[in-house]
């Protein structure tokens, strides 16, 4: 395997609002653990989606968003799903106005479809969510549930890049 990077793994959130500090809790564990290939690169986004958008420059072929997100489950419970990633063209003008407004900090769809409108998004996008408990504002750490599920995540996310380079070298042949 090349010294090409082929995913990126970027975990999202906020740190002081609970569970949302989920995929920056993930993406950092995973790193201490060190156990993926050197071809996957890990990165901690946090709020600042901008960095995200910057990173995609160096071209990769997935991209994996570890965050907290809301599908009425039961707590800590965790989900891999492929991102469907509206383009931004599709916008009127005045929405493209207020979507380009602060980019610095915003959400991961925003980060992603100013990503695909500078045609720097992998062609493969996954999200691997996990339902919140907690979202207080300014309260720092996990909820039980969530801190449980963090150790799970990192065990899925293991597991599908490994499948993901079998899956390759397969093709490959």
């Amino acid at each position: 395997m090349s010294g090409k990077k082929h995913i990126l793994i970027s975990g999202v959130g906020n740190v002081l609002h609970q569970d949302d500090g989920f995929g920056v809790e993930v993406v950092r564990q995973l790193e201490k653990k060190n156990g993926l290939p050197d071809s996957v690169e890990i990165m901690e986004t946090g709020i600042g989606g901008i960095h995200l958008v910057q990173e995609l420059y160096n071209g990769y072929e997935v991209l994996i968003i570890v965050d907290a997100v809301l599908r009425d489950r039961e707590a800590g419970q965790v989900y891999l799903l492929e991102a469907d990633v509206p383009d931004i063209n599709e916008f009127s003008f005045d929405e493209k106005s207020d979507f380009l407004a602060d980019m610095h900090f915003t959400n991961p769809s925003r980060a992603l479809m100013l990503a695909k409108a500078l045609k720097i998004l992998p062609e493969k996008v996954y999200i691997l969510g996990c339902q919140p408990a907690a979202y207080q504002d300014f309260d720092l750490g996990l909820s039980e549930e969530v801190f449980k599920a963090v150790p799970y995540a990192i065990e899925r996310l293991e597991s599908w890049v490994e499948q993901y380079y079998k899956n390759k070298e397969n093709s490959d042949q």
